[in-house]
Formats: structure tokens, sequence, C-alpha cells
């Protein structure tokens, strides 16, 4: 199997030799611009359920519905089939947002732990995504600094299989236009300021359900 380190050497053999004394900086995030990062994603006059200037349909804005019965509050679920989030509530109602899911088989049905969150992250492809699809991804090969244009957007949630890091995330995403659409390598996409929304009411520890595209909705509205 081709390694990052093939892509990240093979990379850099196709155009020059690294300059003498360079040395590898990991991508940062800088905080004094978060505000107004946050800022540039908002839309003018931003009301939550009515403002779409990125034109999917207005199913996906984020709404409150009833939850089904037994569903446990703070957790997250995915139906994959109505391309739907819910956060559930503690007064039997969830929120609910539209979202884009992964491409192809690259969905990955689960049940995750969220063990980490973060504010405008940096983001690094991983090896099967470089080696999948090296001309989008071996440029970043050392990582993205964060940014209204990194691809994990404004915030991200880090999905756990107990200890271990899936490298699944469901975060914002500077293509809100995917949203209700299969577009991703593996995440759950939402649109960045729905997430800076939801962001604050997740806390770590909660369970991220990721149903399959042929499972049932978990809420109805």
């Amino acid at each position: 199997m081709l390694t990052r380190r093939h892509f990240v050497l093979s990379s850099a053999a196709l155009f020059s030799a690294p300059l003498a004394g360079t040395a590898w900086a990991a991508p940062t995030s800088d905080r004094s611009k978060w505000s107004r990062w946050d800022a540039q994603i908002t839309p003018a006059n931003y009301d939550p359920a009515t403002s779409n200037p990125w034109g999917f349909h207005p199913r996906f804005l984020p709404q409150r519905v009833e939850a089904n019965s037994g569903l446990r509050p703070g957790d997250i679920h995915v139906d994959a089939v109505a391309r739907y989030l819910y956060h559930i509530g503690d007064d039997g109602t969830a929120m609910r947002y539209g979202v884009a899911i992964a491409r192809g088989n690259l969905y990955e049905p689960g049940t995750y732990t969220i063990r980490r969150k973060a504010k405008w992250p940096t983001w690094t492809p991983t090896a099967a995504m470089i080696e999948r699809d090296p001309q989008l991804y071996a440029q970043h090969a050392d990582g993205m600094n964060a940014g209204p244009n990194n691809p994990l957007g404004s915030r991200a949630f880090y999905l756990y299989d107990g200890n271990r890091d899936t490298y699944l995330r469901i975060h914002g995403s500077p293509s809100p236009r995917s949203i209700g659409g299969r577009a991703s390598s593996g995440c759950v996409r939402m649109v960045m300021v729905h997430i800076n929304g939801l962001y604050d009411q997740v806390a770590t520890g909660s369970t991220a359900y990721l149903y399959p595209p042929e499972s049932n909705a978990t809420a109805r509205s």
C-alpha cells in the first residue's frame, strides 16, 4: 500500500529539493482571527430558521422537532437517508440540522464518542485520502492552517471508537451548497454558521450515532 510518506516524497521529487535549513511547521489556528472569521461566515441579519443565502432546500435549515422517545439528551443522531443531524434536548425535543454525508462507500455508520471538539480547527488529510485522491490532497500532506477555506470549517467534533481516533468528524464546511448530498471523504458536513450555534450545546463525552442509509429517522417534525 502506498503510504503518506510515499506521496510526500514523490511530490517533492517532482518539483525540487527542500531548501537548506527549512523546517516543517505544524498548521496553526490564529485565535486573534476567530471572531473576524465567525463574522465573515455569518449572513447579514442572520436568522437560523430563515436565512438561506446558500440556496439549498429550506428543509435543511435548523428546526426544533419532537424527538422519538428513549433517546438520551445530549447525544447526536445522523439520519443518512434524510440527511439530518439531530441533537437531543432534555425536554422531549431535538434540534434538527441539514447535513451532507460521505460519497460512495466512504460513509461509515457506527456509534462513536465525541472525545474532542475544536473551534476553527486545522486540518491534515489522512494517508488514505492522499492515496485515493493525490491530485487533491497531496499538496496538503503537511496540513492546512485554520480559516474559512479550511475543509473542517469553523467548528469540529472529533469522533472516537473507544480511545481510537477514527478520523471521522462532524464539522462545518466551506461548501454549504453540498448540504443534502453525498460529498465528503467520510465526515458529516454542516453549514458553518449552523454548527457554530450547535457547538456550545454539545459536551465532550456525548455519543454520536451515524445510521446506515437504510435506517429510519430518529425524530419527527
